[in-house]
């Protein structure tokens, strides 16, 4: 019986364990895969620019005016303005995608009811690519062209390359975009609230941003898959020369 139940086994095309994993750990196994892209994306558009914008208006004004409340009062202008035009860009885009996507499909829907023999072909060169014979290239063919929703779909994400977008991703991507730019405007922004000098307050505002943006860094190069303390260096660097010429720049047009 035991004999008969492990020729089963093979003979329906189970996959052996190999020596030194369980059977468990192999039925188990998990690939680990970036997950939740888009938000990576969002924020690491929307905290780039958000440590960075502000960090260099305050650091211009800093050699420019003598009191703490105008840089305030400017680095919150610049963070609402900023975070709106950073949201409308992400929303814009998102509904740009969309809107492309139902183009695309409305193309396909036509040909697939119009010009059927080219879509039949395009379909048998795509499983000619994947090295499927003859036979399986006719059958796979016409198993997928059964349903026309079916067959449009396979050839928007086959054909085509394209996903079906979420159709809430404009707004979702406004929101993260824009709060990732104000969560990072404030970091520079901040210790000019408890300070009465701006030169002070930009010293404070130098390292807590520079630090910020070397974890920021870190961080986005580890997701991305890049070196990671050279990912992080090179977005510390691009801030601290930023501010530095808006700095330098502040101070020749004031003398």
């Amino acid at each position: 019986m035991q004999q008969q139940a492990g020729t089963s086994n093979k003979s329906a095309g189970m996959p052996s364990a190999q020596p030194g994993t369980s059977k468990d750990t192999y039925l188990h196994h998990e690939e680990r895969h970036l997950k939740n892209s888009d938000l990576i994306t969002d924020v690491v558009i929307g905290m780039s620019d958000g440590l960075t914008v502000p960090f260099a208006l305050a650091a211009g004004l800093s050699g420019a005016v003598s009191s703490t409340s105008i840089i305030i009062i400017a680095g919150i202008a610049e963070i609402c303005a900023g975070s709106i035009a950073m949201g409308l860009g992400g929303y814009l885009a998102g509904k740009t995608e969309q809107d492309y996507y139902a183009a695309e499909v409305r193309r396909e829907n036509y040909e697939v009811e119009n010009l059927p023999d080219r879509e039949i072909a395009e379909t048998k060169d795509f499983f000619a690519s994947i090295g499927l014979s003859e036979e399986l290239q006719d059958q796979a063919t016409k198993e997928v062209a059964r349903d026309k929703k079916q067959w449009v779909d396979f050839m928007m994400k086959y054909e085509l390359g394209l996903d079906k977008p979420d159709p809430r991703r404009a707004t979702k991507s406004a929101l993260n975009i824009g709060i990732s730019y104000i969560v990072g405007g404030l970091v520079p922004l901040s210790p000019y609230f408890f300070v009465d000098q701006p030169v002070t307050g930009l010293k404070i505002s130098v390292v807590v941003t520079l630090i910020c943006l070397f974890v920021f860094g870190w961080f986005k190069s580890k997701f991305t898959g890049v070196n990671t303390w050279g990912g992080a260096l090179r977005v510390m660097l691009i801030g601290a020369v930023a501010a530095g010429a808006a700095f330098g720049v502040a101070k020749i047009f004031e003398r």
